[in-house]
């Protein structure tokens, strides 16, 4: 999920587990534990592309980094605050820890969470941007910290913004499970064999879906808002997986593909290859549109060794692509 929504989890669950101690503090700790584990996106700046996308949601969103970090973390704070209770500390940032890739497991990209096992979980049933999830957990969450550290009120200010978030995921899962089998149900109408339906929500809301399907030689990408009054359509896009020829059987090659999930089409333009990872779908709600969220130009340098850079997204097309999604919420 994205920095403020980690920052607020963060600090109410540092208020559940400190703040009857320290108060406010046990917030702002908890906020501060609830970003740390994203500073491996700093990894970007160290390495290859490929190696960054791997690292990225790994170890610092695992169990074993919760377990290991929490003392160390602990223990450093209890040096300069009153509170000197490093159970307490310890405690408070290996839940504030833990809690950020859990949440995180509900987003597309998905998190290593029992990393080193080499297994990411991604129900994809939320965006990692949601205003419903955020906004109304935020508020809960400055009434409570407008309270006195032994009231009942800030106790239950708190409690009512995990309520209502945790709710809220839990109808995410619902409406998944409504839209899933809305595209099973137009292929089978549409007479079209697929090998396997993926679906996630669309930008910013829970109402419009994505789905990527996938057959013998293409993908069939659609779009389903609840408020829809016509058949799903889909646009069609050809794997062209033989563009690739023999760099298919190379090393970084096949770990971009693993990272995708073997979700990717390939596309050539003024003979450059680019790799197009489909779990994040289109900037673009036009039909046959080939701007992809997530695109990389595949490059082989004098030694022989396959690069990938990220192709730059173009402002534009996003602040283009929000107000399409806001008329295509509002049905077909």
């Amino acid at each position: 999920m994205d920095s403020l929504t980690q920052i607020v989890l963060g600090a109410a669950v540092g208020e559940v587990v400190l703040g009857r101690k320290v108060g406010n503090k046990a917030m702002l700790y908890g906020a501060i534990a609830g970003t740390i584990p994203d500073l491996d996106v700093f990894a970007s700046y160290f390495t290859d592309t490929v190696s960054a996308l791997e690292i990225h949601r790994g170890f610092t969103h695992s169990i074993v980094f919760s377990v290991l970090f929490a003392p160390i973390f602990g223990w450093l704070v209890t040096r300069y605050e009153k509170h000197k209770d490093i159970k307490d500390w310890s405690w408070l940032f290996f839940w504030a820890f833990v809690t950020h890739p859990i949440l995180d497991a509900h987003t597309t990209w998905g998190t290593q969470l029992f990393w080193p096992l080499d297994l990411r979980l991604a129900f994809k049933n939320i965006f990692v941007i949601d205003p419903l999830y955020t906004l109304p957990f935020l508020v809960f969450l400055i009434l409570a910290m407008r309270q006195k550290r032994t009231t009942k009120k800030r106790r239950f200010y708190n409690k009512m913004g995990l309520l209502v978030s945790s709710g809220y995921l839990l109808i995410t899962f619902l409406l998944k499970w409504i839209a899933f089998n809305q595209f099973k149900s137009a292929l089978e109408n549409q007479n079209i064999d697929y090998l396997q339906l993926d679906t996630r929500p669309s930008a910013l809301n829970t109402i419009l879906w994505s789905a990527n399907i996938e057959t013998k030689n293409t993908y069939l990408l659609g779009n389903y808002s609840f408020f829809d009054s016509k058949p799903i359509t889909f646009e069609t896009y050809p794997k062209n997986h033989n563009l690739l020829e023999n760099l298919i059987e190379d090393k970084s090659v096949q770990r971009m593909i693993a990272i995708s999930e073997g979700l990717y089409t390939v596309t050539k333009k003024n003979k450059n290859l680019y790799f197009n990872d489909l779990r994040f779908g289109l900037l673009s709600l036009e039909p046959n549109s080939q701007s992809f969220v997530f695109a990389y130009k595949i490059d082989v340098d004098d030694h022989g060794k396959t690069q990938f850079t990220e192709v730059p997204k173009d402002q534009s097309n996003g602040k283009k692509l929000l107000g399409d999604l806001w008329a295509r919420i509002k049905g077909n």
